[in-house]
């Protein structure tokens, strides 16, 4: 199946809701028959982006994409913005749905969520596991020399976080917001395209995305990386923000894991999924069925 990665998706309605132990409503789509297979997006943005892969792995594949608390069509809850929570939320909605095996996709801040779940809960529920574009580390932390920086994938120090923590908070949050997204696509991205991940990042309120993007960058996923004992893909993109060599250093530290750089031609930034779907499709869909 082909799609035009000029514009934003149509995005499916949502199909169910699970309400948290904590209270907070989390809203999700599903498709499809067979294995499941739970999408969990980034920081700021929503299941939306995810709507080629709910189209085309749904096939043979009950493909599930949550928005994420605060984020979507998630109404903004009390509290449990905290890496752990969302983690918990994971967990809960594998529960709700009565998955006994699931493979998960985490992107950007998904894939913290993933790791919160592993170091929590362990792996034994997962199948497969598919890591899209995250660093390990986002803050640079003492004891931390250059190459261990560029191995975490560290963008921010500490006085750079908190800055850009309280700029989020600010007057001017949505401006700083999209001027991050602007450094997380390719330079040829279509404008359309472009405009949606806009409206979509905007549909998080400043609140969510601050007291998340904090818990965000100031957790260590290092020492989890050896907790991960199941198939997986790690997905890096030549020209992404994220340093590939923090994609590489993931996959050196999780044996058996198979390693996939998207290039610029192939949507090798921050939304490969986005930007060139049927090439991203093309790798997941392989790895989720041979591997």
């Amino acid at each position: 199946m082909a799609y035009d990665a000029t514009k934003g998706p149509v995005a499916m309605p949502v199909t169910g809701w699970m309400t948290a132990s904590d209270g907070a409503k989390i809203p999700y789509r599903m498709k499809g028959t067979g294995p499941a297979f739970i999408m969990v997006h980034g920081w700021s943005q929503s299941g939306a982006m995810f709507q080629h892969q709910l189209d085309a792995l749904s096939d043979r594949y009950t493909v599930i994409v949550p928005d994420v608390r605060g984020h979507g069509e998630a109404p903004e809850p009390a509290g449990g913005l905290r890496m752990a929570r969302l983690g918990m939320d994971l967990r809960e909605l594998i529960r709700h749905l009565s998955l006994d095996e699931v493979s998960l996709l985490g992107w950007s801040m998904g894939v913290s969520v993933l790791w919160a779940y592993v170091d929590m809960f362990g792996t034994s529920a997962v199948k497969k596991f598919v890591f899209v574009d995250q660093p390990s580390m986002l803050t640079v932390v003492a004891g931390m020399d250059e190459n261990d920086a560029l191995d975490a994938g560290a963008l921010f120090t500490v006085p750079q976080l908190l800055d850009l923590y309280a700029a989020i908070k600010g007057p001017d949050g949505e401006t700083t917001r999209a001027g991050f997204v602007q450094g997380m696509v390719t330079k040829t991205i279509a404008p359309a395209l472009y405009n949606w991940i806009l409206a979509e990042d905007a549909k998080t309120s400043q609140r969510v995305a601050a007291e998340l993007l904090l818990s965000h960058c100031t957790n260590d996923w290092r020492d989890v990386l050896d907790r991960i004992d199941r198939p997986t893909l790690v997905i890096g993109g030549s020209v992404s923000h994220v340093a590939p060599q923090s994609q590489r250093y993931i996959h050196g530290r999780i044996p058996g894991s198979v390693y996939h750089e998207f290039d610029a031609d192939h949507g090798g930034a921050h939304f490969p999924f986005l930007e060139a779907p049927d090439a991203f499709n093309a790798v997941v869909g392989s790895f989720l069925d041979t591997h």
